[in-house]
């Protein structure tokens, strides 16, 4: 059966024109994407990119304001049978962030749902820095975006 996948992520940047990343491990894969998950049954966007952030780094969030949402067709790479709708917010943290960052990528033990975060300049983004063809398309837009701040 065809499905919608309807994903939401946070756009995170620090007062050095950094922006955060996460690597992960799922489904025997290495993953580098933006900070974000799935919505949930009875969940808003907002919501789901609040409650991923609570989750995966113990941080309340605001929106600053929408990014961007997909606008063009991706299938799952986990499902053929599903399409991914992503959709992209700048974000800030409203509490201090209290974990462990890397500077390496994948410094983890390769086990299913292990994960840590980066910081990567803007700057120097490249499409080869992350896994999924919508996230190397923001990653290429908040380059471009950057030249403005």
């Amino acid at each position: 059966m065809k499905n919608f996948n309807i994903r939401a992520y946070g756009i995170l940047l620090n007062k050095n024109n950094e922006v955060l990343i996460t690597d992960e491990f799922r489904y025997d894969k290495e993953i580098t994407k933006f900070p974000g998950g799935g919505l949930i049954w009875g969940e808003s966007t907002i919501d789901c990119i609040k409650r991923e952030f609570m989750e995966e780094l113990g941080i309340e969030i605001e929106i600053v304001k929408h990014f961007y949402t997909t606008d063009f067709f991706q299938e799952s790479a986990f499902n053929k049978e599903h399409q991914i709708i992503s959709i992209y917010y700048l974000v800030k943290n409203t509490t201090d962030i209290n974990i462990k960052f890397s500077i390496l990528p994948f410094d983890f033990e390769k086990k299913e749902g292990a994960q840590s975060f980066r910081w990567i300049p803007i700057k120097k983004i490249e499409e080869k820095d992350f896994t999924f063809p919508i996230d190397k398309k923001v990653g290429g837009m908040l380059k471009d975006y950057s030249k403005s701040l």
